[in-house]
């Protein structure tokens, strides 16, 4: 679209420097290159982001759907969270060989640990697409008409737009649908597990210092990609060799200061920056105190048997991290946005957007569109949080109700696409069901639904509950549930699926925790999906033509479009703040503060004796400064989730962290970025290697490595 496409060349640099936003690499060049450089950027744009040649972007490839990881050696070394590889080492792990307690080193390459189904994404290049999508969309009538079309579209395009056999096309939406993005990917799928450190490092101060600052956490693992003789993606084969990168990432050891420039590439997961207040405030007063409470009681009961038995701890190790993550980072969301008078700001903002509107005489075309918004969000209110606590409850957290629900959505199917949908679907869930059931504790599912249906049943707007659950006692409904219902067992679950058809519909509905599932799904999907989804549709629309208001209405405003899974760079400088009144936090922790936190036998704060010998004897190598050993840094960077594993580079381009999280009130970022509360959380590179050099005694993977010791520019 014209007048996109000259905005986004029109905004114009700003003598004072700002901070924030998720930038397209291919879009680098003009405001964001003068910007970077002013703040101390020593590369080009082009060596960012090049189609054509090697640049940095070839470096930094999605790293198993979720998160982000970097290339480190010429033999496909990625480097990555240690949480990112969490869900693998707990796999690999036992009680005999527990990786998770222990930490794992291949000391050759013949040790590498294979890993199914996990990928590696890398964009080959970028281009807009956008009036492609957008061709024959403007003359239809409804959104849902329109949002269809794009869609036959977008199908269109990425199967006939010019790709290698071994590639993909994905096209993906920017600014609210008014931008589209052609991403040429190549995805990986031999990847296999080199190495991590004990939890105790990786995962040091586990839940308790999970989104906070000061924090000292060794937050890495290192995987391995594996390519055909061709240097193609394919699947695992004994004869696949370790890819060679286009380009991978020397790590610096040369040190960091206060106010040094940092970016951080990477894939971020969603943001919505442009959502008008009313949003905003719904999120802060009703929906994310929902879903923190369903939560908490939760993590409540797993936290009390993981912390009496280990082979549970283990079984819900990854579980546990998961739900926790996200219930600590709504609390925080919550206080830094309040904190920053997040809602205040954005009627300030709509305030300013009402006049320039009647400024323009664009009344008719955008004149509406607050009303539209106050009026939609009140309407949709309700139906939101009741989709909140059926997300939460019977799909994310009570797993009895989230297995049920696979075998609701195979009734559904057979009832939609029938018999033989139905035995393709039943066959897949009976040989894939292990795996959830490996890691199932009967005791401890039984005491989070009593818990979270009490929940339900008391909190959920009753207009939308099913009579089943009206004036329920909990602790009967549970007794009854888990005393009669098969989908507690493997066999049992197994045995369900046993027949044809009309025998397994006719055992899955006698069955008692299968019937409660169902009632509450049949209730959802008949008096809370449609109107939400209609309601939804229509904030779609609006956000919409919002965003392209913005657009037009600001062509000096730094405007960025929201995250989406795509490859972004973020800009700013190590930077210490300061959460709370007379409180200043530096921008730099040391193994000191590890020492400091330590609690023998503690999950969260044990420390391996070697670790605790190293520190006391101060042996440190290279990578120690004036006897004190780095671990973490912040900057402002403005980071989300996806950004996780994500590559922290110095201005000449070199690692010089990891990127792993963000401070508590900083995660408000994802609605609402502020360079005086917003720092992403790094571990030192430096704290890496010793990890690696001086813990593990991995010299092998030291001596893939390339290491730099200046800041010079070579």
């Amino acid at each position: 679209m014209k007048f996109l496409k000259l905005t986004l060349l029109l905004l114009v640099f700003q003598a004072q420097a700002q901070q924030g936003g998720m930038w397209i690499p291919s879009l680098l060049k003009g405001m964001n290159e003068t910007e970077m450089k002013s703040m101390g950027l020593k590369i080009t744009a082009k060596e960012i982001y090049d189609a054509n040649q090697s640049s940095l972007k070839d470096a930094v490839p999605q790293f198993d759907g979720g998160c982000t990881a970097e290339v480190i050696s010429d033999k496909g070394l990625l480097l990555t969270n240690h949480h990112c590889g969490f869900g693998a080492i707990q796999d690999h792990s036992s009680v005999e060989h527990d990786y998770l307690r222990d930490g794992f080193w291949a000391y050759k390459m013949e040790d590498e640990l294979t890993n199914p189904n996990m990928t590696v994404m890398f964009v080959v290049r970028i281009e807009d697409v956008t009036t492609k999508v957008l061709e024959g969309v403007a003359p239809l009538a409804t959104e849902a008409e329109k949002q269809k079309k794009i869609q036959e579209n977008i199908t269109a395009l990425s199967n006939s737009l010019p790709k290698e056999t071994w590639q993909e096309n994905k096209i993906k939406t920017f600014f609210d649908g008014n931008q589209y993005l052609l991403f040429v990917t190549e995805t990986f799928k031999d990847i296999r597990f080199v190495g991590a450190p004990p939890s105790s490092i990786g995962k040091f101060g586990s839940d308790t210092d999970n989104w906070v600052w000061p924090r000292h956490t060794g937050d890495f693992s290192l995987f391995r990609i594996y390519a055909d003789k061709n240097n193609h993606p394919a699947a695992y084969s004994a004869d696949n060799v370790p890819y060679k990168p286009k380009k991978f990432f020397p790590i610096s050891i040369a040190g960091l200061k206060e106010n040094d420039f940092t970016m951080v590439m990477g894939y971020p997961g969603k943001t919505t920056e442009y959502l008008p207040a009313i949003a905003v405030n719904q999120i802060v007063e009703t929906l994310n105190p929902a879903k923190i409470e369903v939560r908490d009681a939760a993590l409540k009961v797993q936290d009390r048997f993981m912390r009496k038995d280990q082979a549970i701890k283990i079984q819900y190790a990854a579980k546990y991290a998961s739900v926790a993550n996200y219930w600590k980072k709504w609390m925080g969301e919550t206080k830094g946005l309040k904190k920053a008078n997040a809602v205040a700001a954005k009627q300030k903002f709509e305030k300013e957007f009402q006049e320039k509107v009647i400024k323009a005489g664009k009344q008719a075309e955008y004149g509406s569109l607050l009303s539209d918004f106050e009026k939609n969000y009140t309407d949709i209110k309700d139906y939101a949080l009741a989709r909140d606590y059926f997300t939460e409850v019977a799909l994310r957290n009570t797993e009895i109700l989230s297995v049920g629900y696979k075998l609701y959505q195979l009734e559904q199917i057979l009832n939609t696409k029938g018999e033989q949908s139905f035995t393709d679907r039943k066959n897949t869930l009976s040989k894939g069901i292990d795996a959830f059931y490996k890691d199932y504790n009967v005791e401890v599912d039984k005491n989070v639904f009593e818990q979270l249906i009490n929940l339900y049943a008391t909190k959920s707007p009753k207009q939308f509950l099913p009579e089943t659950l009206n004036n329920v006692d909990a602790a009967k409904l549970t007794s009854d549930i888990f005393t009669n219902s098969k989908l507690t067992s493997l066999s049992s679950f197994r045995e369900l699926l046993e027949g044809d058809s009309k025998t397994v519909i006719e055992k899955l509905n006698a069955d008692k925790g299968y019937q409660l599932l169902k009632s509450m799904a049949d209730a959802y999907s008949t008096r809370v999906a449609p109107t939400y989804d209609a309601l939804n549709l229509k904030n779609t629309a609006t956000q919409r033509t919002y965003m392209k208001a913005i657009l037009e209405l600001f062509p000096n405003k730094r405007i960025f479009p929201d995250a989406n899974s795509t490859l972004r760079i973020t800009y700013g400088k190590v930077k210490g703040y300061q959460p709370n009144d007379g409180v200043y936090y530096e921008p730099f922790t040391t193994l000191d503060g590890v020492i400091e936190k330590y609690i023998p036998g503690d999950y969260e704060f044990d420390v391996p004796k070697k670790l605790i010998d190293l520190y006391n004897t101060k042996d440190y190598g290279n990578y120690g400064v004036k006897g004190k050993m780095p671990v973490c840094f912040i900057a402002t960077n403005h980071t989300t989730g996806g950004n996780s594993g994500s590559p922290a580079l110095d201005a000449n381009g070199n690692l010089i962290g990891l990127n792993f999280d963000r401070v508590w009130e900083g995660t408000m970022s994802d609605i609402f970025y502020s360079p005086d509360i917003c720092r992403n959380i790094m571990v030192d590179a430096r704290y890496v290697l010793f990890i690696i050099d001086k813990y593990a005694g991995a010299q092998n993977i030291i001596n893939e490595l390339k290491i730099i010791t200046s800041t010079k520019k070579k």
